[in-house]
Order: structure tokens, then sequence, then C-alpha cells
């Protein structure tokens, strides 16, 4: 382990009333965000999806608004410079799990968010690795967020999610509309599936984005107790 590793956090200073800190996960020192708001009511750790970093300009979107309601956000690389090399990493869910698990850990001994209320937001990708690791910490987590995830990707452990877990898909991502609805059948917990009208995998049609922030927020906002989340305006399609 190297010392960077070692180092619980180096602080990067406050703005906004926003406390950020450049962290690295142990034990594979994996490079991390975390931007804490003072009094701070929840924390959720994000998973970005395939071909994409803790630099995801859509998670971080997503982690700025929580911010912005009184929730700290981590984002982090989920593998090393040397395992991103290997395409096939970024499918292998079962080692995302176990980072964003380690990560988890890492979380609970950190000052400022230790013992908060602990959501997880996963992308494409990360959103199977995310209900993998929500199935594995169970009452740890107190909320899920998909955002145009593979759910289905998490197999067998679907059948284990106790956890409140909320499904966003684009409107015309129709296959992974299916998909999602299939995982959705396996879900234990309480759970919903939003369809935001009119959208696209990636969310980059205008005003998309911001549907997902709003659903993100208020389902954050009601499974982990945040009071000052508030949902957008937009049309919502359950299942």
């Amino acid at each position: 382990m190297t010392n960077a590793a070692q180092e619980a956090s180096a602080t990067r200073g406050v703005a906004h009333g926003i406390e950020e800190r450049e962290v690295r996960i142990p034990p594979m020192d994996l490079a991390g965000d975390l931007r804490i708001p003072e009094d701070a009511a929840a924390v959720v750790v994000f998973a970005h999806g395939s071909g994409s970093s803790r630099l995801s300009p859509r998670n971080r979107a997503v982690a700025e608004a929580l911010n912005r309601c009184g929730i700290a956000t981590l984002l982090f690389d989920l593998l090393t410079v040397a395992e991103e090399s290997d395409r096939a990493n970024v499918f292998d869910i079962p080692l995302l799990a176990e980072r964003l698990v380690a990560a988890v850990r890492w979380l609970d001994r950190e000052p400022g968010v230790g013992g908060l209320p602990l959501g997880l937001f996963g992308a494409s990708t990360g959103a199977a690795a995310a209900l993998v690791a929500a199935a594995e910490l169970g009452e740890r987590v107190g909320a899920v967020v998909s955002r145009g995830g593979r759910p289905d990707l998490a197999g067998g452990a679907l059948d284990r999610i106790v956890t409140p877990t909320l499904l966003i898909v684009g409107g015309t991502d129709v296959p992974v509309i299916e998909l999602n609805q299939q995982a959705l059948a396996h879900l234990r917990g309480p759970k919903a599936l939003e369809i935001v009208p009119g959208a696209s995998h990636l969310f980059s049609e205008r005003g998309a984005l911001e549907s997902v922030i709003g659903h993100a927020a208020a389902w954050l906002a009601r499974h982990l107790g945040s009071t000052t989340a508030r949902p957008s305006r937009v049309t919502r399609s359950k299942q």
C-alpha cells in the first residue's frame, strides 16, 4: 500500500459551505473526490459505468445537485489505471461490487461522514455493481438509484435485495427499459421504475438530466432522511 493510501484524505478546501477532499480508497489506492456539505444528512457513493470514471460529467452534475440538498457524495475510480487497460474488467460486476463494498467500509471510518445514512448511485454497469454491493451490505445501504443502468447484470443478487431501489431509464432506450422491467420484478424491497420521456441512454437531451436529478433527490430524501431535497416536476411512469 502506498503512503497515499495510508493517509485518510487530503483536504482541498471549503467552498460555498461544502468541504472537498481528494481521497485514496484502500486497499488499491483508488482516487476519489469526497464532498461534504455542512451538516450533511446522508452520503451517497457513486459507481460509474463502463468507459467512464469519477470524472463523469453526468455523475458529477448529479453529485453537485445532491450536495446542494445537504447530501455528501463520494465519486471514485473503481479500477486502477493498469486494470482499465483490460476491457473485461469494466464488465466484471463482482470485482466492481467488491470495490464499492471496500469504499463503503472505508467511508464508515472517515470523519464527517462515517455512520451517516448511506445510498448508492450507479450508472450503466455501475448500477449492477451497486445492486450486488447492496445485497452484500444489507441494512447498511438505505437506498439505491440506477441511472440508465443494467440491473439485470446483478444476476441472482437481485432476489436478495430489500434495499429501496429506484431505476431511472430514458424513454427512448427501449431495450434497457425492458431489462429494467425484468430486474424490477426480482427486487424484494420498496422499488420504482421512472421513465424519463424522450430521453436516450445518456440523458443528453435538454432537461433529461435535470429529471434524473429530481427523481434521484426525491428518492434519496425519502429513504435516507434528508429533508432538503426536492424533486423536479416531471412526468413519472411507475411500474
